[in-house]
């Protein structure tokens, strides 16, 4: 079974080579690894050409001329596993908020019901980093847990959820052309449409963790647009059934 990791990144030299690490200590046979960088100005792509050179076959780096966007670097990215010829594909941060010690349990849970395992903050078990003030977690719980729930009709508790593991299957059938967010709303459309095709979808809790290094580029500008951008995703994708399978 061919697993890929999947990785977007802008301004991640700082944690890349950990991270890295961490997913080549994984006892996973033929693990591979690509980044997508988007030109960042501190280097990681750089660094990235470096880790390909050291593990040649099994680090891979696509560069991309500006900041394109997260949702289009993870196309390129489920594309390019695709073309490889990945069974599972995995998509996850570089900054550590999400713990490469989850994979192999991920790989392990997809089974002949479950198409698509998520690393989910909002299910029993799931947890969010201490340093968290109440306020913004209230927002993301009511942003994922009942807003985008309700306007969509979905049964994922934490819909912008990034750290994810994919059959190939999945990602086969679902039209990536047709997926046109950008931003973090992007991790929306796909779990709409993943289950307006009729996947079942399995939630495992993770502990979400702060950054180690680095800002976060979200800000409420951001969380504002991917609010009613979620309207956007429920008509793209209306006619879709799980007959289209």
């Amino acid at each position: 079974m061919k697993v890929m990791v999947v990785i977007p990144t802008y301004n991640e030299a700082d944690n890349l080579s950990p991270v890295v690490g961490e997913l080549r200590s994984l006892d996973i046979p033929d693990l591979q690894i690509l980044v997508v960088d988007d030109n960042s100005p501190d280097g990681t792509g750089d660094l990235a050409d470096d880790l390909s050179q050291r593990y040649p076959g099994e680090f891979h780096v696509i560069h991309r001329p500006a900041k394109l966007g997260l949702g289009t670097a993870y196309l390129t990215g489920f594309r390019f596993a695709l073309e490889r010829g990945s069974d599972r594909i995995v998509q996850m941060d570089a900054d550590f908020s999400h713990s490469p010690a989850y994979i192999p349990r991920f790989l392990a849970a997809l089974d002949d019901r479950h198409a698509v395992v998520v690393g989910s903050r909002y299910v029993e078990g799931g947890q969010l980093d201490e340093r968290w003030s109440f306020g913004r977690y209230l927002l993301s719980w009511w942003a994922n847990s009942v807003y985008t729930r309700l306007v969509l009709g979905i049964s994922v508790k934490d819909a912008t959820a990034g750290f994810k593991c994919w059959k190939r299957e999945v990602l086969e059938v679902v039209d990536l052309d047709s997926i046109r967010s950008s931003g973090y709303v992007f991790q929306v459309e796909m779990a709409y449409v993943t289950e307006k095709l009729g996947f079942r979808v399995l939630e495992m809790p993770i502990y979400f963790e702060d950054r180690r290094i680095g800002q976060s580029k979200m800000d409420v500008r951001i969380k504002l647009e991917a609010a009613w951008r979620v309207w956007q995703v429920k008509w793209r994708h209306r006619h879709l059934k799980p007959s289209v399978r």
